[in-house]
């Protein structure tokens, strides 16, 4: 039983407890609602609020589009407005020029209408002379033939024969005023190749400054009194035997005083012996054995100096790699002269000259300056060996490693084979140079004189030719022709046929200058 009060109790007391957490859950949720429903009628408030801002924003923005949208409007429609005033201009303009360009053409229609009227006629007339021209032509044409026989009548010359008289009368013509034309242009080219021939060979020259020996094949020994000629003939002439014999030289021995002469063609066994006789006269002691021994001595010395002399050009002029046998045959040409002039000197003059116009002229300066110094090696043996110096020397540079630029150069400077380069045609001209300026050369005097005599021949054998002088050495040619037979153009004619003919037939170091002269003289006498 207690324990179902105690069940009972405990009943009641569960229920107690339930239904005070039932009205305090009544209770929270009564709060709750209240807060909710504060809570709602704040946000349809807030809701309200927004949705009326909203309204009027869009309210100010329907607006101010709707202003904006007139004020395109009215820009739309007065640019519209503009556009169309521009546009009906234009075609106001195109109106009037094409009422204006109708007109035009109309006239231009009326006026071709009158010039196609004006050919018509025209072209009738035209018609009508063309058939009266045929008629005068063949009028003409009679007469003409009527005339031709009457004059071939009184002439007594036929068509063909006159047809001939005036092309001989034309050549002559057209020669005359070729020869105008090339006295223009002879004038004109002489000018500028004058001006600048002057300025590179005038810098070549100031620039070289040579010594020239003129020799000859006998050389003066001087003694130093006259009993030294029987001590260098010896017993029976056994000194001047052996002497002959160990040099090659002939010694002659006369009346002239205090010399004796060695004549000899070879320059190098002439200096030998030369160089050999004064030793001997110094020491005192000439036989045969001491003048073998002296001869042989000397002989060295001077092969040593004929190298030295070789190799001393060829480093003046920059060569160093100059072969040793080319060296040799350099120093020889110190002893070798032509026309008088030392050959050495003369080759290296021909450098230098080339040398400085290859300079001016921007070619292969190298080239030329050892084509020059080399040019004339050939004749180092010339009188050794069979050949002409050209020949040889070309020989010899190609035997010694020459290059091929070099060879052609100094083939060229006697004008036997035509150059194909610059250098080679320098050559030519500092050769030239060198051997034709005054005092370089002699000539002997016999040859000398008959050149002069053959220019005055070779200028006399010309038609109209007066008077013909061969001046300043015959290096100039001037003649005087006769006026009256030979015109101004026909002396221009002349002068140059005269220069071919003494081109082909004679042979002369350097150039020959061709003046043809012509004047005419009026003569009165006041009496």
């Amino acid at each position: 039983m207690n324990g179902t009060v105690i069940l009972i109790a405990g009943a009641v007391i569960v229920l107690l407890a339930a239904g005070g957490v039932a009205i305090l859950g009544r209770q929270r949720l009564r709060r709750a609602a209240t807060e909710a429903d504060a809570l709602r009628a704040a946000a349809e408030r807030e809701h309200r609020r927004v949705i009326a801002v909203a309204q009027q924003e869009a309210e100010q923005l329907v607006r101010d589009a709707t202003i904006e949208a007139r004020e395109k409007l009215l820009q739309a429609r007065s640019e519209f407005e503009r556009e169309t005033r521009e546009y009906r201009q234009e075609l106001l303009g195109q109106e009037q020029r094409l009422e204006q360009h109708a007109l035009a053409v109309d006239a231009r229609a009326l006026a071709v209408d009158e010039r196609a009227h004006e050919l018509d006629a025209r072209t009738q007339a035209l018609d009508d002379r063309e058939v009266a021209v045929a008629l005068e032509e063949d009028a003409v044409a009679a007469r003409v033939a009527e005339q031709r026989a009457t004059l071939e009548r009184i002439a007594g010359l036929t068509s063909e024969q006159a047809k001939g008289e005036l092309m001989r009368t034309m050549e002559t013509e057209a020669r005359m005023d070729a020869a105008r034309i090339v006295r223009r242009l002879e004038e004109e080219a002489v000018q500028e190749a004058n001006h600048r021939a002057k300025r590179i060979i005038s810098l070549a020259i100031q620039r070289v400054a040579a010594d020239h020996v003129v020799e000859s094949t006998v050389s003066v020994v001087d003694l130093p009194s006259d009993e030294m000629k029987g001590r260098i003939i010896g017993r029976e002439g056994r000194n001047i035997r052996a002497l002959e014999t160990a040099t090659g030289v002939d010694l002659i021995v006369d009346d002239t005083p205090g010399a004796v002469l060695l004549s000899c063609f070879d320059p190098v066994r002439r200096e030998v012996a030369r160089l050999a006789l004064q030793r001997l006269m110094s020491d005192g002691r000439i036989h045969p054995g001491r003048i073998e021994e002296v001869v042989s001595k000397v002989q060295t010395e001077l092969d040593e100096k004929i190298f030295r002399d070789g190799e001393a050009a060829a480093l003046e002029l920059g060569f160093p790699d100059v072969h040793p046998e080319l060296l040799k045959l350099l120093g020889r040409l110190q002893y070798r002269t032509s026309y008088g002039q030392n050959v050495l000197a003369h080759a290296k003059e021909v450098a230098w000259l080339a040398g400085y116009m290859a300079t001016e002229l921007r070619v292969n300066v190298r080239v030329a300056k050892r084509a020059g110094l080399l040019h004339d090696i050939g004749k180092a043996i010339d009188r050794e060996m069979e050949g002409t110096h050209l020949s040889l020397g070309r020989d010899l540079l190609r035997k010694y490693g020459e290059s091929e630029e070099v060879i052609h150069a100094m083939e060229c400077h006697h004008g036997d084979v035509d150059p194909h380069s610059v250098e080679a045609v320098l050559i030519t001209a500092a050769d030239a140079l060198s051997a034709a300026r005054p005092g370089a050369r002699r000539e002997i005097l016999e040859s000398y004189l008959k050149r002069l005599e053959k220019l005055e021949a070779i200028a006399n054998d010309f038609k109209g030719v007066q008077k013909a002088f061969a001046i300043q050495a015959g290096r100039e040619l001037r003649i005087i022709v006769e006026s009256e037979k030979l015109s101004d153009e026909d002396a221009i004619w002349l002068s140059r046929d005269l220069a071919r003919r003494i081109e082909g037939e004679l042979t002369y170091p350097g150039q020959i200058k061709v003046t043809v002269i012509r004047e005419t003289r009026a003569v009165e006498y006041a009496r």
